[in-house]
This record gives structure tokens, sequence and C-alpha cells, in this order.
């Protein structure tokens, strides 16, 4: 392939994908639905034109890392440390439950597998898709109604971060037991001696970034210093503890979130990750996803995927927030609105396919479950609090 072809892949990914996420913005629908499914019509599964290539493996990785940074940057590390035991508890169960029922539907479908085999993490990985929250979309339906400074909206977003925590935990765990190398203990004391390391860098860093940005507020070497520390902390994590690229990205994230300028961190970081490269990490989820490939087994497992996926938040997310205190009608509302998904979901798939634990055929059930969730949820909330407009207090 000649080294100028690449400006041509690079300039259809882009104007495909951003017609198609305006156009899914239009219709309601999440923009990262309409990009993965410009990636889908360019790719070798209709036209052809696109080619995944190393080159945009790479680029898309950077954009996956771009994201995750992204996010660690928009957590409000001060709420998260105050949410109490409620929101650690339904976020608990909102990872707890639907990594099960992920296991054990994909188990249904193609047999028990021995602990430990091959399988049983491919199984387990499943689960782990399910486990991710996406509450923009819940969070925008409460906004227009009033309701996001309640008690359940305040629940609602706090458990959401923690559950992202906890599943990206979860993640590093199954990717390092994966390894045929690496033994169960060696993979809990890489994770632990990652988040020790992180800990201690973090103070560090942080109290060096507050010192340069009470000196250099809003200049452009924040952000760019910023974004060296990301990369620093996705190669680090991969390369001396055997976790997730996105781990590292994530953790610096939540390093600056609460800097002055962490939200001038994220607003260069967007830009950069709306202009090119989250079009090309959608857009290649797109290029990957095969659906030659798609039998009416597979179709059959999406449509249980998409109703596991949501039940399963529903019901223990509800649950424990019925223990906690909170009225039948309140419960269903947390629920409900712990159930949309991805970015994040998205992410957990892409390293996935990366490490051997996804085939491409499965992002089909993944992407379905995304745009349902994102339909369903707003207009089920809206439903919910026309019925029961008062929350109760716990």
């Amino acid at each position: 392939m000649e080294a100028y072809n690449v400006f041509k892949d690079l300039a259809i990914i882009i104007i495909f994908a951003k017609f198609f996420g305006l156009l899914a913005r239009k219709l309601k629908a999440p923009q990262v639905v309409g990009e993965i499914v410009a990636g889908l019509i360019i790719g070798p599964s209709l036209l052809g034109i696109v080619e995944q290539t190393e080159f945009l493996l790479q680029m898309a990785e950077v954009g996956v890392v771009l994201l995750m940074f992204s996010a660690g940057l928009g957590t409000d590390l001060k709420e998260l440390l105050k949410t109490g035991p409620k929101a650690f508890l339904i976020a608990c169960a909102g990872v707890f439950v639907p990594l099960v029922c992920g296991a054990l539907l994909y188990m249904g479908f193609y047999g028990a597998a021995p602990w430990g085999s091959e399988e049983f993490y491919k199984a387990v990985f499943v689960g782990v898709i399910l486990t991710a929250t996406s509450v923009s979309i819940t969070v925008q339906s409460l906004k227009e109604m009033g309701k996001l400074k309640g008690k359940v909206g305040t629940t609602i977003l706090s458990a959401a971060i923690i559950d992202d925590v906890i599943g990206i935990i979860v993640l590093t765990f199954v990717i390092g037991f994966k390894n045929p190398d690496s033994n169960p203990a060696k993979v809990v004391v890489n994770t632990v001696l990652f988040f020790v390391f992180s800990i201690v860098m973090g103070f560090i860093i942080y109290h060096i970034f507050k010192i340069v940005d009470s000196k250099y507020p809003h200049t452009r070497r924040i952000p760019i210093i910023g974004f060296a520390i990301c990369l620093v902390f996705s190669y680090v994590a991969e390369a001396y503890f055997g976790i997730a690229d996105i781990t590292g990205a994530y953790v610096a994230g939540i390093i600056l979130c609460s800097i002055q300028d962490s939200n001038y961190i994220a607003e260069k970081m967007d830009i950069n990750s709306y202009m090119m490269f989250g079009p090309i990490f959608f857009a290649s989820i797109g290029l990957k996803t095969n659906i030659d490939n798609v039998t009416t087994n597979i179709l059959l497992f999406a449509a249980a995927f998409v109703v596991v996926g949501l039940l399963a938040k529903i019901i223990g997310c509800g649950l424990v927030s019925r223990l906690c205190g909170f009225k039948g009608h309140d419960c269903l509302k947390i629920g409900v609105g712990m159930m949309t998904r991805g970015e994040v979901a998205l992410i957990v798939s892409q390293k996935g396919l990366s490490v051997g634990l996804l085939s491409p055929v499965y992002f089909t059930a993944v992407i379905l479950l995304i745009i349902v969730s994102s339909i369903m949820t707003p207009i089920i909330l809206k439903i919910l609090y026309a019925k029961y407009p008062g929350e109760e207090t716990v």
C-alpha cells in the first residue's frame, strides 16, 4: 500500500463518520452509533472502499486512550468520595449481576466451559462488556425533566461513575488471567502494584500540576503535558504491569480531574478526539465487524444479549436500591437509569478483540444493545417520572 493512500482512507472515514454521526443525532440516537454504521458501510462488509490497516489500528488505539483519558478527567473525585456506601453498593450490583448473567448467557449458547479455559474467559468477558454503564443519555433526560439534582438523579450519576471504575478493574483482572504466562497471584500482585504506583505518582503529579497550573493558568502547555502523562501511564500499565493501556489512561485522567484547569485539558482533548481520533476509533469498530459470518444463532444471541443486558442492570441496581432504603418506583428509576450502554462498552469490546477474547461478529450484539438501551432509557424514564413525579428521600 502506498503511504499517501492513508490520506484517502482518513478523509473517507472522517467524512462518512461525521455525516452518519449527525444523522444518528437527528434521529435521537447516540452519535457514536452513526460513526459505527459509517465504518460498516465503507468497510469490507458493504462498499469495501476502506480496509483495516496497521496504521488505522494504531490511530484507533490512540482514539480509545483519548476517550478513557477524557472519561477520567470528567470524573468528579470529590463527589465520588462522598457518595457513601449506597451508591457504591448499587454500583457493585450493577457490575456483579450483569457480569454473571453475561457469562451464563454465553455458556447457555455455547456450552459450559471449565474454569480457567479459553472459553471460560470468553464467557466472562461477555459479562464484562455488560458491566459498562453510559449515563450521558440518562443525564440529558433527567436534566430536561429537572430531576438531575434530585436524590435519584444524584444516586444514578454517582453509581455510574463508581460502576465504570469497578468495571475497568474487572477488565484488568480478566485480561491478566487470560494470559497463559500469568497466574492468579501474579495478576493480583501486578494490579495492586499498579494502583499503588498510580497513587504515589498521582500524588506527586497532582501537586506539581497545581503549582504549574497556578503559575501558568489556562496555557497550552497544561493540556500538552497532561496528554503526555496520559500516554506515559498507558505505556507503563501495559509494559511494566501487564494491565490494559486504557486503565492507565483512565487513571491519568482521574489524577488530573481535580486540578483547576481539568476542564481546559478536557476541552483540548475533545478537539482531537472529535476531529480525528474518535471517528477513527468508532468507524474502526464498523470496519472490524464481520456481518458476512452473522448466522441465525448469532442473531438469537444478539437478541438475548440485549434483553439480558437491560434486565441485569434493572434487577441488580433496583434490588440493591431497595435494600438501601429507596421506594419501589425510585428503585425502578435507578435501575432503568443505569441500563444505558455507550462508549465504555465499545472500548471494552475493542480491547477484548485485540487480546483474542471476542470475535468481530459479536460487535453486532454490542451495537444493538447500545442502540436499544439508548432509545428505551429516556422513554421509560419519562413514563416513570410522569406517573411518579415525586422522589422519596432516603
